[in-house]
C-alpha cells in the first residue's frame, strides 16, 4: 500500500510539473528535460510513468476533465451551469493542471497526435445536459436550443480566459467570466429565473468553499450550505 501511495504521489508530481511547463511554454517548446527538472524526480521514474511528451500531454488533457468537482445541486439548473463555469475560473487561477490542460486544448499546432477535443467535448456534453434540464424546467426562453447554448457557453469561456491570460495573466479571470455569464444569461434565461441567478464575482470562491466543506464533512450540512450559496450577495 505504501508503495502504491508513493507511485501515486510521484505520478501527480510529474503531471503537475508537466502541466506547468505546458502552460508556460506550450507543447512545442516543452521538453522532457524541462519537465524532469521541474518535477524533481529521477529520470527513470519519469519515463516509467510517462514514456513520452505526447503521453504526458494526453494525461494532462484527461486530468483537465476530471479535476473540477461536481457543484452542489441547486434549485435552478441554470445556476448549476453558472456555478460550474465560475468554479472552473476560480480553480484555473490556482491549479496548474487546469491551466496546462487549457493551453494544450487551445493550441493550434505542435501535437497532432494528441486529441485536443477531450476537454471541449466533456464540458459541452455536461453543459448540454444541464441546459436540457433547464429547458424542461422552463428556465430557458422557448427559442433557445440547449445544444447550441452549450457550445457557445464553452467556446465563450475559452475565449474569455485567453483574453484574461493575455491582459492580466488571468488575474481578472473571475471578473471576466462573471461578466460573460451576466450578459449570456440575460439573453437566454426567462426573466423570472434571471433575477434569481447569482453571478457575483465571488460566486466561484463560495461554490469552492461549499465543495470543500462537503468533501471534508466540516461545518454546515450540505443542504444548509447549498441553500446559503443560492442567496444573492
Amino acid at each position: 500500500m505504501a508503495q502504491q501511495e508513493r507511485a501515486f504521489r510521484t505520478r501527480r508530481t510529474i503531471l503537475t510539473a508537466a502541466a506547468e511547463v505546458f502552460d508556460e511554454l506550450g507543447y512545442e517548446a516543452a521538453t522532457m528535460s524541462e519537465i524532469l527538472g521541474r518535477s524533481g524526480v529521477t529520470k527513470g521514474a519519469l519515463y516509467f510513468h510517462f514514456p513520452s511528451k505526447e503521453q504526458l500531454a494526453k494525461e494532462v488533457l484527461q486530468e483537465n476533465v476530471q479535476v473540477v468537482p461536481a457543484v452542489p445541486p441547486q434549485r435552478l439548473k441554470l445556476q448549476e451551469a453558472v456555478d460550474r463555469g465560475l468554479l472552473l475560473a476560480y480553480l484555473m487561477v490556482r491549479d496548474p493542471v487546469l491551466r496546462g490542460g487549457v493551453r494544450l486544448a487551445l493550441e493550434q499546432a505542435g501535437h497532432g497526435k494528441v486529441d485536443r477535443s477531450v476537454p471541449f467535448l466533456a464540458w459541452s456534453q455536461e453543459s448540454r445536459r444541464m441546459f436540457e434540464q433547464a429547458k424542461l424546467a422552463g428556465e430557458l426562453q422557448p427559442h433557445i436550443d440547449p445544444g447550441e447554448l452549450a457550445d457557445v457557453f464553452v467556446g465563450a469561456f475559452a475565449g474569455v480566459q485567453l483574453m484574461s491570460q493575455a491582459l492580466t495573466g488571468r488575474a481578472d479571470l473571475d471578473e471576466r467570466v462573471a461578466a460573460l455569464y451576466r450578459v449570456l444569461m440575460a439573453g437566454v434565461a426567462v426573466p423570472s429565473v434571471l433575477v434569481q441567478l447569482d453571478v457575483a464575482v465571488d460566486r466561484g470562491a463560495r461554490v469552492n468553499e461549499a465543495v470543500e466543506q462537503q468533501r471534508h464533512g466540516k461545518g454546515q450540512s450540505p443542504p444548509e450550505r447549498t441553500a446559503r450559496l443560492v442567496e444573492h450577495g
